[in-house]
C-alpha cells in the first residue's frame, strides 16, 4: 500500500534518523508489513517497543492494521 510506504519514508524515517537509526520499507502483503532496521536500530535491545509503537502509529494515521516483520541488517563488519 503506497500510503504506508509514504508514511514510513516521510514521517517515521526522519524520527528514527534523529537517534542514529534507519528504517526501510520492503513490502506490505496480507496485513504483514516488512521493514528493515539499520544503523543503531539494528543493535537496539528494545526494538520490539519501537515496532509496537510503529504498528499503533500506522493504525492511527493510515487507518491500516498491520503486523510488522522487523528485519535487522547490521553493517557487514558487525556480523563477524
Amino acid at each position: 500500500m503506497e500510503k504506508v510506504k509514504d508514511y514510513i519514508e516521510n514521517v517515521v524515517q526522519p524520527k528514527i534518523q534523529g537517534d542514529g537509526g534507519w528504517i526501510e520499507y520492503v513490502c506490505l502483503e496480507n496485513g504483514e508489513l516488512t521493514v528493515i532496521f539499520r544503523g543503531e536500530c539494528s543493535k537496539c535491545l528494545i526494538l520490539h517497543r519501537c515496532v509496537s509503537w510503529l504498528e499503533q502509529e500506522i493504525k492511527r494515521d493510515c487507518k491500516v492494521d498491520v503486523k510488522i516483520n522487523a528485519v535487522r541488517k547490521r553493517p557487514y563488519f558487525q556480523d563477524v
